[in-house]
């Protein structure tokens, strides 16, 4: 049975929805630049992954994802000066945001969970949910949970993925996290022979506008992704989704 909401007629679709207990789950990411081994669709590709992984363990179904985000800011994405990243103001993606809840609200969904894979679209997402929320009104059933996947990864599962020290999530753009991810979910998508290897960007602590590209590597990686193998990535997988899955479970199993 596929878990995908788009492959589904309309009559499927509502048959499916006949289950109280059905969670939909919609993957977020960008279209952004990760480096020249990894693709511009990365952030997207790797949510719905996990999206459509998680759903088999739940029951659930995965919506069409979300594939543009919010700006590449250049301590977590490398930024906007990189050919191939094309984001949405922040307005933008909070509106999307809004109009697909409330249309799934509208076809009977009671359970959503938006699997977030851009770092940049946290609280424009958040807004989203609140607006739409807010416009359906406190009758309404929808319960929404919003998740980074990344933060699923355990100190255990990290300390196994970065021997020599984890360099935090925010340098870890286009680096081991993401490049063993893509290795186990997308290997043919991966150019290892491309793979950039660059102490990490060493960023100040404010910011400075117009941008400072400078302060990014030219390879748009914040530190290096030599470290990344697909057993990284499989062992990550397997731990992420089954610990969203728990998750979802323990919430939306709640009267």
């Amino acid at each position: 049975m596929t878990v995908l909401m788009s492959s589904l007629s309309w009559v499927a679709y509502q048959e499916r929805l006949q289950d109280d207990g059905l969670v939909l789950l919609l993957p977020c990411g960008a279209l952004e630049q990760h480096g020249p081994h990894l693709p511009l669709g990365t952030d997207a590709l790797l949510s719905a992954a996990i999206a459509q992984a998680v759903a088999t363990k739940v029951h659930g179904l995965v919506a069409p994802t979300l594939s543009y985000g919010y700006k590449s800011q250049p301590k977590s994405g490398g930024g906007q000066h990189f050919p191939g990243t094309t984001s949405l103001d922040g307005q933008s993606l909070s509106q999307i945001t809004r109009d697909v809840i409330r249309e799934f609200a509208r076809h009977g969904v009671k359970n959503l969970v938006v699997v977030d894979g851009h770092y940049e679209n946290q609280w424009f997402l958040t807004e989203g949910i609140d607006l739409a929320m807010r416009a359906l009104g406190t009758t309404n059933p929808l319960r929404i949970m919003r998740l980074e996947y990344w933060d699923f990864c355990t100190e255990e599962t990290l300390k196994h993925v970065f021997p020599d020290g984890f360099p935090g999530f925010a340098l870890e753009h286009a680096a081991v996290i993401e490049t063993s991810l893509m290795l186990h979910f997308y290997p043919e998508l991966v150019a290892l022979d491309q793979l950039p290897d660059h102490s990490p960007a060493d960023f100040p602590p404010y910011d400075m506008y117009p941008t400072r590209t400078e302060w990014v590597p030219p390879s748009g990686v914040l530190s290096s992704a030599k470290g990344g193998s697909a057993a990284k990535g499989a062992m990550m997988a397997e731990q992420i989704t089954a610990s969203i899955a728990a998750a979802i479970s323990h919430e939306f199993s709640r009267s």
